[in-house]
C-alpha cells in the first residue's frame, strides 16, 4: 500500500498538478482523526506522519507510536477518501481561478437547462448563469442553442465555482468591439463612452489617436463588415457610433446625428442644453419613448432638452401675448399649429417690436390673419406705424 501511495500521489501532481505535500498533509490529518474514533478518545493528542520517500505510515500519541489492528484497514479506505476529495476541490479551485482571470472578457458556450427564468449555459469546465436580469428582453434561447455572454463576476460555492454571465451589460457591447475592431485592441482608437437600452439601442462614442484614422469608419468597418457582425451578436440591436469630442457642441452633434440642430444654448452652471431642431426632426431626435435622447444625455454626461421651432414659436406668442396683457388666439381652423405660426408673424415679423406689436393689438391687429388683409394705408393708421414699417411687415405676412 505505502509504494502504491506514492505512485498515485505523484500521478496526481503530474496529471491534476497538485502537489504531493498538500495530499501528504490531507491524508495525514484525516488519518489522525480516524485514529481518535478508533481510540474512543477524541481528546487525545494523536497525529500520523507518512515517510515521504517510503510512503510508510506512523500513528503517534503524545510522541509515541501506537499501533493498532484497525489502523491498517482504515488507512487505504481513508487515504482513497481524501485524495478524491482534495482532487475535486483542487480542480474547482483551479476552474474558481481561471475563470476570476477571465472576468471582463466574453465565454462561449450551450445552454443547457432553464432554472426560474436563468439560463444555465455550459462552459466545458463549469458551468455558467444568465440571470433573467442580465439577459435581453427580447432574446429567447432552447437548450443546445449557442450562446456569447459577458463574464461580469466568478464566486465561490459549495458546489464549486459561480460563473455569472451577462448579454445585457453595456461592457458586453464594448468587448464586442474589441474583438471586432483591430485598432482598438492596438490603442488608436479608444472607446470613451458607451450607454445601453440593451435589446433596443446602444450609443457608443470614439476616439482616435492618429489623425489618419476615422475611428467611426474603423468601427464600421469595410461596407459595414464589422458593425454588421455586431448587429447581429446583439440580434438586431440598434449600434450609433459616434465620433467623440472635447467641444461639447460638435460632441452633441455627432450625438444626435443625422438630426439637424438650428439652435443650441448650453447652461454650463446646471449642465443643461437646449436644442432647437426643424419640427420634421423633432420625432427623430426624441426617439421612441424618448430613447434617442436619453441615450445622447446619458453618453454627454449632460441633460439634453430638444424642442421643436414650431414650440419656440408658441413660446414666443405666449411671451408676446403676456407682454401685451392677453391670451394667445388661434387662427381660426387651424389649430395648435395656426396658434403657433400667429404668434411667430406677431412678435418676430420684420418691422414689429415690443412698441409696435402693443400697438397693433390695441388697433385689433394682433393675429395673421387680421393683418393678411390690410394694405399699406390701413397699417399707416396704426399709432407708431410708417409707411416703411408697414411695408415690412406686409411683406413678411406674405412670405409665411
Amino acid at each position: 500500500m505505502n509504494e502504491e501511495l506514492l505512485t498515485v500521489l505523484e500521478h496526481i501532481e503530474r496529471e491534476k498538478g497538485i502537489s504531493k505535500e498538500y495530499l501528504f498533509v490531507a491524508i495525514e490529518s484525516a488519518l489522525a482523526s480516524a485514529a481518535k474514533k478508533i481510540l474512543g478518545n477524541k481528546e487525545a493528542e494523536v497525529s500520523a506522519v507518512i515517510d515521504r520517500s517510503t510512503g510508510e505510515i506512523k500513528m503517534l500519541s503524545e510522541g509515541k507510536e501506537i499501533k493498532s489492528a484497525e489502523f491498517g484497514r482504515i488507512a487505504a479506505q481513508t487515504a482513497k477518501q481524501v485524495i478524491i476529495q482534495k482532487i475535486r476541490e483542487a480542480e474547482r479551485e483551479i476552474i474558481h481561478d481561471d475563470y476570476q482571470k477571465r472576468v471582463g472578457t466574453i465565454a462561449s458556450g450551450s445552454v443547457h437547462r432553464f432554472e426560474k427564468g436563468d439560463i444555465v449555459v455550459d462552459l466545458g469546465k463549469t458551468e455558467g448563469v444568465l440571470p433573467r436580469s442580465q439577459q435581453c428582453p427580447k432574446e429567447r434561447y432552447k437548450q443546445g442553442d449557442r450562446v456569447r455572454a459577458y463574464i461580469l463576476e466568478v464566486s465561490k460555492t459549495s458546489h464549486g465555482p459561480q460563473v455569472v454571465l451577462s448579454r445585457s451589460d453595456s461592457s458586453f457591447v464594448k468587448k464586442l468591439f474589441e474583438i471586432e475592431v483591430p485598432e482598438i485592441i492596438e490603442g488608436i482608437v479608444e472607446i470613451r463612452a458607451i450607454v445601453r437600452e440593451a435589446g433596443d439601442r446602444t450609443k457608443i462614442a470614439v476616439f482616435s489617436k492618429d489623425d489618419k484614422v476615422d475611428p467611426v469608419g474603423a468601427c464600421v468597418g469595410m461596407r459595414g463588415s464589422r458593425v454588421k457582425d455586431i448587429v447581429r451578436e446583439l440580434q438586431g440591436e440598434r449600434v450609433d457610433i459616434v465620433r467623440w469630442s472635447d467641444d461639447l457642441k460638435e460632441y452633441v452633434k455627432a450625438a444626435l446625428n443625422p438630426v439637424e440642430i438650428v439652435e443650441m444654448k448650453i447652461d454650463k452652471t446646471n449642465k443643461k442644453i437646449s436644442l432647437i431642431v426643424p419640427d420634421d426632426q423633432l420625432s427623430m431626435g426624441i426617439g421612441r419613448h424618448g430613447q434617442n435622447i436619453r441615450l445622447a444625455s446619458k453618453l454627454i454626461g449632460w441633460e439634453i432638452d430638444i424642442r421643436g421651432k414650431e414650440s419656440k414659436s408658441k413660446e414666443a406668442l405666449e411671451a408676446a401675448s403676456r407682454e401685451l396683457g392677453g391670451e394667445p388666439e388661434p387662427a381660426k381652423g387651424e389649430g395648435h399649429q395656426a396658434a403657433a405660426q400667429a404668434g411667430s408673424a406677431i412678435s418676430e415679423l420684420e418691422g414689429v417690436g415690443p412698441k409696435t406689436a402693443k400697438a397693433l393689438a390695441a388697433a385689433g391687429y394682433d393675429t395673421v390673419d387680421k393683418i393678411k388683409g390690410l394694405s399699406t394705408e390701413d397699417l399707416v393708421k396704426v399709432e407708431g406705424v410708417g409707411p416703411k414699417t408697414a411695408e415690412k411687415i406686409l411683406k413678411s405676412v406674405k412670405g409665411l
